[in-house]
């Protein structure tokens, strides 16, 4: 998430960047070795099958079990030894994250329309059949991964969700991790990580056939390994590492800016965090305030290095030129603390998801609480793809139905058309339509 200078040449308002990245280094997905790796694997998998597929969990996972499957009881009773209030917490995130989805498919509605006499063509709203999600368990599990992808996918009607999530140091799944996806409704869950389990998923190698569709953000391996299996199968997007910008003037609170900036940084070293902003008290006070709480965040090696390397702060003249520098970036999640925010969202067009007003932190979201999905487009893709939603588990298939009355209509038309292209198959389809109307 940086500006771009060929857009900047274009800028007619005036800013100053208060505070760089402090590093130019490429994000990881664009790292050859990664795509080296990656494609590597793959062929590897596609070849070998279920037994590469082990050898790739007991390489990179230590996975030393004979079955990656978490079988139905184990996942039914996952959620038992959990705090009473981090399970009433899941499944109101799973709810919300539903709700939110069954108002969507509410206004995906079926249509039929008659174009001319005798001609009707309409759209139907079918489901994906099959869909893998990979749901991350890191060094942070982040546990509304399964309401945000297997929830959604069961809201738009899919008739079977796999989900695969790797297994911690122990051997054993995140049982929260776990108890989300049963509470999201996933089919099958197996302890599987990385690129192994993406390609399971996609190759069938699981006792289930291939997906197909992938959904769910990972690290650097795992987004491109869904990059490559673009074709073979269909994907979300291309997602992470996350970021959040702020575009606020001088009616913010530094001290929320700055907790919302890490509030993102914190999720890896290479998490981009930025303020737009039209006041450059502000914009300085973010910069201090930043600092202070660092020093007593726990999460701090991993959110400093971020707000150092990839955070930014930039002063803008007027709110034309915050709104320009701000869809130039088209952040991930993007909060509008000002004045007036619905003037601001009004005049954005590029963003994953919209955080108005400072009662509204990314952080409701991250965790389910907002209803709203969090696989949202990073590095830019905002400017020309959204989120994930219960749209993308859902085909808009078209279809029409002519009447001998159309015929004359249609035909004389497609003979004049093929006939100047020198198609003559699809010419004569028309003809002998057109003869045996007459």
């Amino acid at each position: 998430m940086r500006f771009s200078p060929a857009r900047l040449a274009e800028l007619e308002g005036s800013y100053r960047i208060l505070k760089a990245p402090g590093s130019t280094r490429p994000a990881a997905q664009t790292d050859p070795a990664v795509a080296e790796r990656v494609s590597s694997m793959l062929a590897d998998i596609e070849a070998g099958g279920l037994d590469a597929v082990l050898r790739y969990a007991r390489e990179l996972d230590g996975w030393d079990r004979p079955d990656v499957e978490v079988s139905g009881a184990d996942l039914a009773r996952s959620g038992d030894a959990l705090p009473p209030g981090l399970r009433d917490a899941l499944a109101l995130g799973v709810e919300r994250t539903a709700a939110f989805a069954r108002e969507q498919r509410a206004r995906l509605t079926d249509f039929e329309t008659e174009l001319a006499p005798g001609l009707v063509a309409g759209q139907r709203y079918v489901p994906v059949q099959r869909v893998g999600a990979y749901l991350p368990a890191g060094r942070f599990p982040l546990l509304a991964g399964a309401c945000m992808t297997v929830g959604v996918a069961k809201t738009a009607g899919v008739g079977t969700v796999v989900a695969c999530t790797p297994p911690r140091p122990d051997g054993s799944a995140d049982p929260a991790v776990l108890y989300a996806a049963h509470l999201s409704g996933a089919d099958r869950v197996f302890v599987l990580g990385g690129v192994q389990a993406l390609a399971a998923m996609a190759f069938g190698l699981l006792g289930e056939a291939p997906v197909d569709m992938l959904v769910g953000p990972g690290n650097a391996y795992v987004a491109e390994a869904k990059r490559q299996l673009f074709g073979t199968v269909a994907i979300d997007l291309l997602a992470g590492p996350s970021e959040v910008a702020v575009l606020a003037d001088d009616t913010a609170d530094a001290e929320l800016v700055a907790a919302d900036l890490l509030g993102q940084a914190e999720h890896g070293t290479e998490s981009p965090a930025a303020l737009v902003t039209t006041s450059e008290r502000l914009g300085l006070a973010v910069v201090a305030e930043a600092e202070r709480q660092l020093a007593a965040l726990k999460t701090r090696d991993i959110a400093g290095p971020a707000w150092r390397d990839f955070g930014s702060v930039t002063w803008a003249a007027d709110e034309a030129t915050a709104v320009a520098l701000m869809d130039d970036l088209a952040p991930e999640h993007l909060e509008i603390l000002t004045a007036d925010d619905d003037r601001y969202l009004d005049a954005l067009h590029n963003y994953g998801s919209a955080f108005l007003g400072p009662w509204s932190t990314v952080a409701y979201s991250d965790k389910g609480m907002a209803g709203t999905n969090h696989v949202l487009p990073t590095a830019g893709g905002a400017r020309h793809s959204a989120g994930l939603s219960v749209s993308r588990f859902l085909k808009p298939l078209t279809y029409q139905r002519a009447a001998r009355e159309a015929t004359p209509l249609l035909a004389e038309a497609v003979e004049v058309i093929s006939s100047y292209e020198g198609m003559a198959a699809h010419g004569a389809t028309a003809t002998l339509r057109l003869a045996r109307y007459r």
